[in-house]
């Protein structure tokens, strides 16, 4: 259902590969229900929007993978049932022909720690951590950031990333509930218990990859599920430490574009170095009927993100 915007192969180019997108599907088995602003959200028929889109990727034949940008089952998911649902989701996935490489959200944690959820999500971890990276073609490098290395939901009680998360939220938020920004201004509102941050270990990590590959001559393309980028994205979405982990991409000319999902209305800016930030649009807010789902066409010098109904494509043009 529904039918691709806009773009098509226009260029006349074969791409050097494709790959499915999708994110924030938040399933649950409840009624249908709103956000905090009052937008509606159809939490049984996210996963037939998903089931659509690996029907559709399967159908084109042509995609090496796909990226889930994390949030697969709601925070109203009884607890009882969190096992159960993402494994129900994370069944849906096994059936694209091909890899799935998945992020993982705030939603993801409400319903099971990082134990369990990322053995299930096949996430290649250390220390539980979810961040890594990939390469399916010589010439590019995916970076795939955990946004929730440093919060306060996903962690055990007593883990220092989780004390760290509350102290940092304790400084920042004066608000009793910390997923409350009343009273923060402008981009303080992104310091909220439902977003997190970069540690500083997987900072210089990320040091460390963005150097191997500008010696490589890779364009590397960042995932994360946190926006980094305020002009494609409400404050209240934000990284908590967006501007420390751009500055860090920006001592480098190889990062090219940030793909994010978490602000579920979608959005796409260019910043100040000529790096497209694009988020998004949810699976979950799409009324039955219509669908937000997408592929990735790349090629040596732009990306053309080719949408399905409510997910808008976007060419993004690389900076030489």
């Amino acid at each position: 259902m529904g039918s691709a915007n806009g773009l098509s192969s226009v260029h006349g180019k074969h791409p050097l590969f494709s790959f499915g997108v999708i994110s924030d599907v938040q399933h649950a088995d409840i009624p249908d229900g709103r956000s905090f602003l009052g937008v509606p959200r159809y939490y049984r028929h996210s996963i037939l929007v998903l089931q659509r889109a690996v029907q559709r990727w399967n159908e084109q034949k042509k995609h090496e993978f796909a990226i889930n940008f994390g949030d697969i089952v709601d925070g109203f998911c009884p607890k009882e049932q969190s096992l159960n649902t993402v494994s129900k989701v994370v069944e849906e996935f096994h059936k694209f022909n091909g890899p799935v490489y998945h992020l993982i959200g705030n939603h993801c944690l409400y319903n099971l720690p990082r134990s369990k959820l990322l053995p299930l999500l096949k996430i290649p971890s250390e220390d539980q951590r979810a961040y890594y990276d990939f390469s399916p073609a010589l010439e590019f490098r995916f970076v795939v950031l955990d946004g929730y290395d440093i919060s306060a939901i996903g962690w055990p009680q007593d883990h220092p990333n989780t004390s760290e998360a509350r102290k940092f939220l304790q400084e920042k938020n004066p608000n009793e509930e910390k997923n409350s920004p009343e009273g923060l201004v402008g981009r303080e509102r992104r310091f909220l218990m439902f977003n997190g941050a970069v540690g500083k270990e997987q900072m210089k990590w990320l040091d460390g990859i963005l150097k191997e590959a500008t010696e490589m001559q890779q364009k590397v393309i960042i995932c994360c599920h946190l926006p980094l980028d305020p002009g494609a994205s409400t404050n209240d979405a934000l990284l908590w430490n967006y501007d420390e982990v751009m500055n860090l991409i920006h001592q480098y000319n190889c990062v090219k574009v940030c793909l994010a999902g978490h602000d579920h209305k979608g959005g796409h800016s260019i910043d100040s170095h000529g790096i497209h930030h694009r988020v998004l649009e949810a699976a979950l807010e799409c009324p039955p009927g219509t669908d937000s789902f997408g592929y990735v066409d790349v090629y040596d010098d732009r990306i053309s993100l080719v949408g399905t109904d409510r997910m808008v494509s976007a060419e993004m043009c690389f900076d030489p």
